[in-house]
């Protein structure tokens, strides 16, 4: 997807913080663009921002409803014709002890945050496959899904499950003309943290009002926090490379290499191995996407 210009992007989330900034990325890069957000205040107040009323069509959407997807798809197509790149950025977050944790605080992680992009896929790669223009989609996840610290399980659980999506779906597309990407930001300046205001009465049975509340009261660090601007510029770069992991921050390079390092020590590297075993299970053992990466971002290093 390196020709942009004309094309469409749907961006769930796509009214404030991490939506919001590649909805700007891509409109600036001649794109059309779909906002596709729960809150109907978001959405007034980026189309004021991305004042672009012919480029920017924006629509009301719950990810877990599966038919207001397929219609957001519909009135997307109506629209601007055939969709290209899909960005599955809606989230929601709760964190606090694993054991405080209620089936309604998983239930509301879930279906957004891997739910919703469940519904993405379904709903969106078969257009995307059909009109045969090539395409791209990218799941928004997090360095919680590649660092994980104490405290975020369920949050975590989720991010870590739409990377493994972006890296199953892959190969499996690359040479159908579809990319795709798992985006791992660190700390951004978006509104997730008041993400409770949309959480469905039927999931409101929470365990962590307590840890929220300690969590409100500790402290503003939004100056510590890449800007949405920052990171759609980042987004864009990393779709116009076609990255299979989209990174942010630099500061996380000590976790990333102490987990691969921690993996490959844990590997039973003195077991014999079976030979028919590899020979008739082959495919399991690896992937080719891990060195087409390391190639691609050496040359982009270089």
């Amino acid at each position: 997807m390196q020709n942009l210009a004309g094309k469409t992007a749907f961006i769930t989330g796509g009214a404030s913080g991490i939506g919001l900034g590649v909805a700007k990325a891509l409109l600036g890069a001649g794109m059309n663009v779909v906002i596709a957000d729960i809150r109907d205040d978001h959405l007034a107040g980026a189309q004021a921002e991305l004042a672009a009323p012919d480029k920017v069509l924006a629509l009301k959407l719950d990810v877990t409803d599966r038919a207001a997807y397929e219609c957001a798809a519909d009135a997307a197509e109506a629209c601007f014709g055939n969709i290209h790149i899909l960005c599955n950025n809606a989230g929601v977050a709760v964190v606090g002890p694993t054991e405080l944790a209620t089936f309604a605080d998983w239930d509301w992680c879930m279906n957004v945050l891997l739910g919703g992009a469940i519904n993405g896929v379904v709903t969106m790669l078969p257009r995307i496959l059909k009109h045969g223009e090539g395409g791209h989609i990218l799941n928004t996840a997090s360095m919680s899904g590649l660092v994980p610290v104490g405290g975020t399980t369920i949050y975590s659980t989720a991010k870590a499950a739409v990377i493994t999506m972006m890296e199953c779906m892959r190969p499996e597309l690359e040479s159908r003309g579809v990319i795709c990407s798992a985006f791992c930001p660190g700390a951004v300046q978006s509104n997730i943290a008041d993400a409770a205001a949309t959480r469905p009465a039927a999931l409101a049975d929470s365990g962590y009002a307590e840890a929220d509340k300690r969590r409100q009261n500790g402290g503003n660090f939004f100056h510590l926090y890449m800007t949405k601007e920052e990171v759609g510029a980042r987004v864009l770069e990393g779709i116009l490379n076609d990255e299979l992991y989209i990174l942010t921050h630099s500061e996380f390079l000590e976790g990333v290499t102490d987990r691969a390092n921690a993996m490959i020590a844990s590997v039973p590297h003195k077991r014999p191995r079976n030979p028919d075993y590899i020979e008739t299970f082959k495919m399991l053992f690896n992937s080719p996407i891990w060195a087409d990466e390391i190639k691609r971002q050496k040359e982009l290093k270089a």
